[in-house]
């Protein structure tokens, strides 16, 4: 238990550093240490967690007859401590046959045309070409916020018409490359020139040129009454709407469980 109570430890400095809240900080730590006692039990550790380990867990979770929202918010914990162990794959695919029923039941919340022409158009009035950007990346980039505040300029590319981006996931162990449409493309080439020549700092930054922090993302999409996840399923809706095959759509969205960007096939005429 030595071994466990100086991860869970690192854990919640580890989580500190990422901004999460106090009550956010408690709830995983809380959830880490009932994980331990299991594992001890059974003469296992945290140190040794793996896959196997992670399922038979949520199986006597389920055995338990925890419901699915609790199962649902303690493999969520399970899954960003396994991102702090930095083997965030033993945490994929994990079998919850209750998750797995809401997962096909629930539509993630996304913007509607008429919602998407009113943001933009809200955004651009304020005549703030980073944060015009910004909002821009969000919705038609499908990035995550982490994933956003850790671009910096040399990871745009732009030749011609054509541009892209390459998106680092939190962990940063996998990249990927995203088109960037032609009327994000066309806000993102302002804001560029509003860049120091020969810029290959941070993407976006703040009035005292540091790298912009999620928070100072989330405080500003407030006042558009908007968040990032809804940003990131409009681009992920967008895209099954087009036709587009679901592997691919799990491939630009980042996401390692195609059960997720299955959500995104519901109600799809």
């Amino acid at each position: 238990m030595n071994s466990d109570a100086s991860l869970i430890d690192g854990f919640e400095e580890w989580l500190f550093h990422q901004e999460k809240s106090p009550n956010t900080i408690h709830t995983y730590k809380s959830a880490i240490q009932k994980l331990s006692y299991w594992l001890e039990e059974r003469n296992l550790s945290l140190g040794k967690l793996n896959h196997s380990s992670i399922q038979n867990y949520m199986n006597e979770l389920e055995a338990e007859g925890k419901s699915a929202s609790t199962i649902d918010k303690i493999y969520a914990t399970i899954r960003v401590f396994a991102q702090f162990l930095e083997h965030p794959a033993m945490a994929d695919n994990i079998k919850r046959k209750e998750k797995e029923k809401n997962i096909y039941q629930t539509i993630p919340e996304f913007l509607k045309e008429d919602e998407r022409i009113k943001l933009l158009k809200d955004v651009e009035k304020d005549k703030d070409i980073r944060n015009t950007t910004i909002v821009h990346m969000l919705l038609y980039t499908g990035v995550r916020l982490t994933e956003l505040c850790n671009l910096d300029r040399s990871d745009i590319n732009i030749n011609g018409q054509i541009g892209t981006v390459t998106i680092t996931n939190p962990q940063g162990d996998k990249k990927r490359i995203v088109p960037i449409p032609k009327d994000a493309l066309k806000v993102l080439k302002n804001y560029l020139e509003t860049l120091p020549k020969d810029y290959e700092g941070p993407l976006f930054i703040s009035k005292q040129n540091n790298r912009l922090t999620t928070r100072s993302i989330q405080y500003m999409l407030e006042k558009y009454e908007i968040n990032p996840h809804k940003l990131r399923h409009t681009f992920c809706r967008d895209l099954i709407e087009k036709g587009l095959d679901i592997a691919v759509v799990a491939q630009l969205a980042g996401h390692n469980d195609i059960n997720i960007t299955k959500r995104y096939l519901i109600n799809v005429e």
